[in-house]
């Protein structure tokens, strides 16, 4: 869920949710309506080369979900309820019958889809479905910690440390701290930091959607999940697996090269081929 890049959206808009909150979002493209929604620590311009490839198909709608960007803040009953609410306000709006979600972003598309049976199809990249406790949830305490002394650094590698991939789990804090430096940009770090409140309360929302995947019975609409063969990261084989068998009507795709940044950083191109592909499909 971590974002190595920034770039530079294209036409900006908004739209009211339900509860007053100002959601902001990027138009690119043109055709039929799609809607692409985020993961966590990132934000809607990291997705910019994905969306410029789906625009050549679709008129692409790039979602900054709330707490970042130009969109209102997460605010204090924050929920993922609340973000599957903005999804539909934006929907409602432009009339857009296909969704995509990467990460967490795939998990407000599948509760979304849950209650909104205006979407023709959607798509998943490693949505943040927890089985079984497969998305650890044990560094939010010195998480926290760090957040409120302002030592953001501490913070990310706790996050990345036990949330990361097996061999990012065996990185000590102060190698895993060298290499965040080194490997992302002190810019890109700073959008970070300030993310990582976001973080924070989208992933006890993870939590508390934990063995709730049988309710995806519920979406009607056809549904591509997508994983990397070189993700990594111990949920994701566990969703995938329940999802297939709860979902009315679905379809893995898994891309043997990617890890689980495929959509906003390894492979945009690759994987916005697929999504086109199954979208326009019979």
């Amino acid at each position: 869920m971590i974002t190595t890049h920034i770039n530079t959206p294209h036409y900006q808009n908004r739209v009211t949710s339900n509860d007053g909150t100002s959601i902001s979002y990027y138009t690119m493209g043109s055709g039929p309506g799609l809607i692409l929604v985020h993961g966590a620590l990132s934000m809607a311009a990291d997705y910019n080369t994905m969306a410029e490839c789906l625009g050549k198909d679709f008129t692409v709608y790039a979602i900054d979900r709330r707490g970042r960007g130009l969109s209102g803040p997460q605010g204090k009953d924050y929920s993922i309820i609340k973000e599957c609410e903005d999804v539909a306000a934006l929907q409602k709006k432009v009339n857009a019958k296909y969704l995509f979600g990467h990460s967490y972003g795939g998990l407000v598309v599948l509760e979304t889809a849950r209650n909104n049976q205006d979407f023709k199809r959607i798509a998943v990249y490693e949505p943040g479905v927890s089985v079984d406790g497969a998305i650890s949830m044990s560094w939010m305490p010195a998480y926290q910690k760090f957040l409120s002394v302002e030592k953001y650094l501490d913070a990310f590698a706790a996050f990345s440390i036990s949330a990361g991939p097996e061999k990012a789990q065996k990185l000590p804090p102060w190698l895993m701290k060298i290499m965040l430096r080194i490997f992302i940009k002190r810019k890109e770090r700073q959008q970070l930091y300030g993310l990582l409140p976001a973080n924070l309360l989208e992933h006890i929302e993870v939590g508390n959607q934990n063995n709730t995947y049988p309710n995806y019975r519920e979406v009607q609409a056809d549904v591509l999940l997508m994983h990397g063969g070189k993700s990594g990261l111990r949920y994701v084989s566990k969703a995938i697996e329940a999802l297939t068998k709860v979902l009315p009507s679905s379809q893995v795709k898994e891309f043997p090269k990617l890890d689980h940044f495929g959509p906003d950083n390894t492979a945009p191109a690759e994987v916005a081929q697929a999504v086109r592909d199954y979208f326009l499909k019979g």
